[in-house]
């Protein structure tokens, strides 16, 4: 699997190391890996029939709802009629529900139902399931190297670009 095909042997697949960054296959390695290991935890969850856009603004509206669609779509960095598209759906099967805006009567909050909590704590229950089996197949170095990593790799979603 690290063969430099995969990875791109001149680097053309990632980004150039530039002011100190990785190195071009190194970029590649790990976008690969984060890339196989979302993969793998979304399929773990057995929810195929929802799309990362949608489980995503599920989280979100969590986070800071009841929600306007217009405050989602700038925290989802989507367009406004995108996101409308994204939770048409969830509303329709009874994840969110939709409210009057207190502040404004043509607008309307989403919140999220019972059943868009039961949901959202499912899929992170096995999703937590799946790295804490493959967490215990690693070697006490292994994982205390992961645990060292983990404010890093806080620090690289943090970022705005």
């Amino acid at each position: 699997m690290n063969s430099s095909a995969e990875y791109g042997a001149s680097g053309e697949h990632g980004a150039s190391a530039v002011g100190g960054g990785l190195e071009p296959a190194e970029v590649v390695r790990l976008r690969l890996v984060v890339a196989r290991l979302h993969r793998q935890l979304a399929q773990a969850s057995g929810r195929q029939d929802f799309t990362f856009a949608q489980l995503s603004a599920l989280a979100r509206i969590e986070a800071h709802g009841p929600i306007r669609l217009g405050e989602l779509a700038a925290r989802e960095r989507v367009a406004a009629p995108s996101m409308t598209r994204t939770v048409a759906p969830l509303v329709a099967s009874g994840l969110l529900t939709r409210l009057p805006d207190p502040d404004d009567r043509r607008s309307a909050l989403v919140e999220l139902s019972s059943e868009g909590i039961e949901l959202l704590a499912e899929i992170r229950q096995r999703r937590s399931e799946v790295l804490a089996r493959r967490t215990a197949e690693l070697d006490a170095h292994e994982r205390a190297v992961l645990l060292e990593a983990l404010p890093v790799l806080e620090r690289l979603v943090a970022f705005e670009d």
